[in-house]
């Protein structure tokens, strides 16, 4: 970010300068428009005026925030220039809801950071495109799992508006939430039964039960490997998050998540392939004795690291049958 201001900044202060794209505000509704005297523009769709955005003062509330175009207002306050035309767009908002939502929309087509989104989807009460509303009920059981006192994930997922200030975020939202979206998009999927596709309901009190009871169980049979940073655990790592979470899906399938002994149920199940695992220390046997921390989130990695586990736990429970 800060290279791309400075950039912005250079060419603002270059010889032959435009500024196509305008600045998006979410306007207070204490904005006042006075209408300047003349003929109406564009067949009465707009009118030529003064618009008065008040001053805080003491604190107070700001009179607009900007939904679009934060580097730029950033580099324009750094920039030489001060007489360049700057177009502006705005809209009236006092609701964070509706902020949020236009904040999304504006960025849907550019690159956004993805925790970003992931934080931001739950809050959004308004009709998305599909691609994002796909995304909206596992980024809430995400956001579900860092805040309730009863996850094991309690305070252990990195967001993106923590900026690093949380040193026990030690797991990505991300990886967490596709693991999330991979069952409940499957139909092999532990959590695509709590999902009704006809109807667009989904049961989160179900698929929360199924998380709660299956990390729970991860956390007791690798306590050694929770909660540290995934330089340390690699399965706090995005691999190690994936791979289990490909796992779930084995052994939640024969657990009642309601039961009052899921956790219990669904520790005895990981129990069997803890003798293969090699979060914190070693070599992987059978994956040709990749040490622990060589373990990269990529697909190649998630894709070997998910077939060990699930082999393991296939096998360990033939011999237990």
């Amino acid at each position: 970010m800060k290279r791309h201001v400075n950039d912005i900044v250079a060419y603002l202060d270059g010889d032959r300068v435009i500024f196509p794209n305008p600045i998006i505000l979410a306007l207070s509704s204490r904005v006042t428009f006075t209408r300047s005297r003349g003929p109406e523009v564009d067949d009465g769709l707009g009118a030529a005026g003064v618009l008065e955005l008040p001053l805080p003062r003491g604190g107070g509330a700001k009179p607009a925030w900007i939904v679009d175009g934060q580097q730029r207002a950033l580099a324009l306050s750094r920039s030489r220039r001060k007489d360049l035309p700057v177009p502006v767009n705005g809209f009236v908002a006092d609701e964070v809801d509706l902020q949020r939502d236009q904040f999304l929309r504006v960025n849907n087509t550019r690159p956004l950071p993805t925790g970003l989104i992931t934080e931001l989807l739950p809050e959004v009460s308004t009709n998305l495109p599909a691609r994002m509303a796909a995304k909206k009920i596992p980024a809430a059981i995400c956001d579900w799992l860092d805040r309730a006192a009863e996850s094991p994930f309690h305070g252990l997922i990195r967001r993106a508006s923590d900026g690093g200030r949380k040193p026990s975020a030690v797991v990505a939202d991300t990886s967490l939430l596709k693991a999330i979206e991979e069952s409940l998009s499957s139909a092999s999927g532990c959590l695509f039964p709590y999902r009704n596709i006809a109807t667009g309901e989904t049961d989160a009190d179900g698929i929360t039960a199924v998380l709660v009871a299956y990390w729970t169980a991860v956390k007791r049979v690798f306590p050694d490997a929770w909660g540290k940073p995934p330089a340390r655990s690699r399965l706090m790592h995005g691999a190690g998050i994936r791979a289990a979470g490909r796992l779930m899906d084995r052994v939640m399938a024969g657990v009642d998540a309601r039961g009052p002994k899921a956790a219990d149920r669904a520790e005895r199940e990981v129990r069997l392939v803890a003798p293969v695992c090699r979060w914190t220390a070693g070599e992987w046997e059978g994956l040709n004795d990749l040490p622990w921390d060589e373990v990269q989130n990529t697909p190649r990695h998630i894709r070997v690291l998910s077939n060990h586990l699930i082999r393991a736990y296939l096998q360990a429970k033939g011999v237990a049958g």
